[in-house]
């Protein structure tokens, strides 16, 4: 305790310079921390070095070190950013250099200069945390970055004494209070050709979670993950939360471990059309999808039309086509938040509906794999009643098994082997949902039945507070689909024979508690959930109203405005009248900021000005007294009226009950007497 008490006055002794430096050092720290987890380490390593290095100078009143320090400091990053990334250019490249060069900065501020170099630095560092997240929590977090900038900025232009922070704090705080609507007009305004302000953005390591294959037991981890992947907003009433699948990849090869997309190139353009038939009535939804890093967008079975994605029509390479498996994809991946609409029928069937050679992709299993399951199936179809029977039969007959066999769903069911389906059904009998449909898949083909995986995700919850439908990284799932002559592919969910709570709103997976909310679900069950769902619906709204605020709300804007078919042309003229209509407000402010400053100081400011036309030497700030002198020595006696006026002037500001040859007269009788004479008088010759 008394070491706090000696740190705090110490602190408060520290001369100025110190103090502001310890104060800058700490607000580049903020700046940078919510970049640490994408630099590398030697990177970070290196600037809280360099940062605690400067801190130790200034508490100490050390001197800065000599430029061969920083020489050396700085080959060194630049060496260790192209051993990291074989480059110097580009954003990973460039944000680590940025880093490196304002942390080296701190070490060279020896002038007012040196201070503004690391104030702009910061800020545009401040930006470039924006490119790793859009988060609610990271706006936040540079919001106070960007106050604690202005902050020392402002407390860099009070040059004398020893200012408190707290008054440049509050000064900071006001500019930016001043500087908010505008920054809100021009944001609402700003045109934007895509969401997120078309930023680009690096192929980094997709969050979905869902790939374009599936290695048997790689969904396990998934389904710990309580993270959001999309949000759902119906426009018309919902399916039953059974009925949600969100359709992903399609895996149809199987090489005994991994599954596989079909193969491209000549089988792909030969495969069966998909032939889709949708009857009833459409499910309206809007989905905010998070950065995924994947060319698909989730949509529900079965989806005819496209999806409209606002904002990404005018980008290239997001052409979005339906393969014949029913599986949308784009040409490139959505690496920001997107948000679509889309329609999809719940009753729909296709795919070709005679036996055909174009299925038999459908049928391969990989030679020296599960011999008992291919033993299985053989044994099966040895029984006369499945001996010519199809998918009809067969189907329930499997899920039947499923039910009564002693199977299992569990997120734990151990490192399976080469022969994945055989432990399945004759060992472990438990698994994920990827367990449980590959072996579905891998037994319906040894029967002779085309079936294949199909990945996305199953399910959703309501949010209470928004109405939005939150579909989680946990609600991952793999299901199956097989082929009935004269009827086409059918979904068969396997996982619900041997656990019905996982399809549907019985028993949702969960992500295990930290100890935090562990102790306080003990105390309330349902708090946990009320503020995860308040979050949700603060941050979905974020999403919504600031990252997904596209083109189309734009123009949409536009229209409310009264504009019948706005376009660019509009919205740039729009545009352009605010900012004029803010700058004459601006000039406004400015003109009456100027006649209700002290009149008495701008009076003076003219009498001096008049006084060094006429060549007399002034100091920039002499007094009305000093005036008088100054006049007395240049004219004489003849000056003597004017003298006195001057005197006059000093007694209304400073003496304003004294006599001077009289009363002292009021400042506008004072200004009226220098309009007419002593301003024509003092006229240069």
């Amino acid at each position: 305790m008394q070491m706090g008490v000696g740190s705090y006055q110490k602190l408060s002794a520290l001369p100025r310079e110190a103090r502001d430096t310890l104060f800058l050092l700490a607000v580049i720290a903020w700046v940078l921390l919510p970049q640490v987890a994408q630099l590398p380490w030697w990177c970070n390593a290196l600037t809280a070095c360099v940062l605690l290095w400067r801190g130790v100078l200034a508490w100490h009143g050390r001197p800065l070190p000599n430029r061969r320090w920083m020489l050396a400091l700085l080959v060194l990053a630049v060496g260790a950013t192209l051993a990291t990334y074989r480059t110097v250019l580009g954003r990973e490249a460039g944000v680590t250099l940025i880093v490196i060069l304002l942390a080296l900065k701190t070490l060279e501020l020896r002038a007012k200069r040196d201070a503004f170099v690391v104030f702009f630095l910061g800020f545009f560092t401040m930006l470039t945390g924006f490119f790793n997240s859009q988060s609610l929590l990271t706006a936040a977090s540079m919001l106070l970055a960007l106050l604690g900038l202005l902050t020392a900025l402002v407390n860099a232009h009070m040059p004398v004494g020893k200012p408190p922070l707290l008054q440049a704090a509050r000064s900071a705080a006001w500019m930016a209070l001043l500087g908010a609507p505008i920054m809100a007009l021009l944001f609402v305004l700003f045109p934007r050709l895509a969401p997120l302000w078309g930023m680009p953005s690096d192929a980094l390591t997709g969050r979905s979670g869902l790939s374009n294959s599936m290695q048997v037991g790689s969904m396990a981890s998934l389904a710990l993950d309580g993270s959001v992947a999309l949000r759902v907003r119906f426009t018309s009433p919902p399916p039953a939360q059974s009925a949600l699948y969100w359709r992903g990849p399609v895996l149809s090869q199987f090489d005994g471990r991994e599954w596989r997309p079909l193969r491209s190139g000549f089988a792909q353009r030969f495969a069966a059309p998909a032939n889709l038939q949708v009857s009833g009535e459409p499910v309206s939804y809007e989905v905010t999808l998070e950065p995924s890093q994947r060319p698909w967008p989730m949509l529900l079975d079965a989806t005819p039309n496209a999806p409209r994605l606002p904002g990404y029509e005018l980008r290239m390479g997001y052409e979005l086509r339906m393969g014949n498996d029913l599986q949308w994809q784009s040409d490139r991946p959505f690496s920001d938040i997107v948000r679509y609409s889309a329609q999809s029928y719940p009753v729909f069937r296709y795919g070709p509906l005679q036996r055909s050679l174009q299925l038999q992709d459908y049928l391969e299993l990989p030679p020296g794999y599960n011999p008992r399951t291919l033993e299985l199936a053989a044994q099966m179809r040895r029984e006369p009643r499945f001996a010519t029977a199809d998918a009809s039969t067969l189907v329930p007959a499997v899920l039947e098994r499923l039910r009564s066999g002693g199977y299992r769903y569990t997120l734990d069911p151990g490192v399976y082997g080469q022969h994945s389906a055989d432990e399945f059904w004759f060992g472990r009998k438990e698994g994920f949902c990827e367990h449980i449909a590959s072996a579905f898949v891998v037994l319906m083909r040894a029967l002779d039945v085309p079936a294949r995986v199909v990945t996305g995700y199953q399910g959703g919850e309501r949010n209470p507070v928004d109405g939005f439908w939150v579909v989680r990284q946990s609600d991952a799932h793999a299901w199956a689909e097989v082929w009935q002559a004269g009827v086409g592919w059918q979904r068969v969910d396997p996982t619900g024979a041997v656990a019905p709570g996982r399809i549907g709103q019985l028993t949702r997976l969960a992500a295990p508690q930290g100890l935090v909310a562990s102790a306080v679900a003990a105390l309330s069950p349902n708090l946990v959930l009320q503020l995860r769902d308040a979050w949700e619906a603060v941050n979905n709204g974020w999403n919504q109203w600031v990252l997904n605020y596209s083109q189309s709300k734009q123009l949409n804007l536009l229209k409310n405005l009264g504009f019948e078919s706005p376009s660019w042309e509009d919205l740039g003229y729009v545009l352009i009248g605010v900012m004029v209509f803010l700058a004459l407000c601006g000039a406004a402010w400015t003109l009456w900021e100027r006649i209700q400053h002290d009149p008495w100081l701008r009076l003076l400011e003219q009498v001096r000005h008049r006084l060094r036309e006429r060549g007399l030497p002034l100091p920039a700030q002499a007094p009305p007294r000093q005036l008088a002198q100054a006049v007395a020595a240049y004219w004489g006696a003849p000056s003597q009226a004017l003298q006195d006026w001057l005197l006059r002037l000093e007694a209304l500001r400073y003496a304003p009950s004294a006599s001077l040859a009289g009363p002292t007269p009021a400042l506008a009788q004072l200004r009226r007497e220098w309009r007419r004479e002593w301003r024509r008088m003092l006229r240069p010759s």
